[in-house]
């Protein structure tokens, strides 16, 4: 009786169940999370050229922002030098206030630096955040103001 259940097991059972078998042409499934550089890395970007970070992000508007104050505060910056040359040799007393005014156009390019490395940090971080935000009244004739926010189900 063993035998003939040995024997009807072994012709029943494939040598190879369907689980160890591979499939062809199937595909590992791929990583739905999309990896992006670090936060870090646009703010490096940024803090070289401002605007450059947030144009990696797809901010191109926030990214031109920045590149336009930067001409302007750079042009701004030449531009109070030249006068300050030409104050420095007809010995006038404007120069004083023409350097004041080179040192903050200075100041501000420093700062626009610092300020489009800082956004763009922030907004990397947001990148995934939904931009669809809306606000409304609220309901009901109420004070107060509610938005909403979609989320995926």
């Amino acid at each position: 009786m063993r035998a003939l259940l040995a024997a009807a097991l072994i012709a029943v059972v494939p040598a190879t169940l369907p689980a160890q078998v591979p499939v062809q042409g199937t595909l590992a499934p791929t990583d739905s999370v999309h990896h992006r550089p670090s936060p870090m890395n646009y703010f490096w970007r940024s803090a070289l050229l401002p605007g450059w970070g947030q144009a990696s992000t797809d901010r191109k508007l926030t990214a031109g922002l920045f590149i336009g104050f930067e001409g302007l505060a750079l042009g701004m910056a030449m531009k109070a030098t030249v006068e300050l040359k030409y104050l420095d040799r007809t010995d006038t007393l404007t120069a004083s206030s023409r350097r004041g005014e080179r040192q903050d156009w200075i100041v501000l390019l420093a700062f626009n630096h610092l300020f489009s490395a800082m956004e763009a940090y922030v907004s990397a971080h947001l990148i995934d955040f939904p931009g669809d935000l809306k606000m409304r009244a609220m309901p009901g004739g109420r004070t107060g103001i509610g938005f909403t926010m979609p989320m995926p189900h």
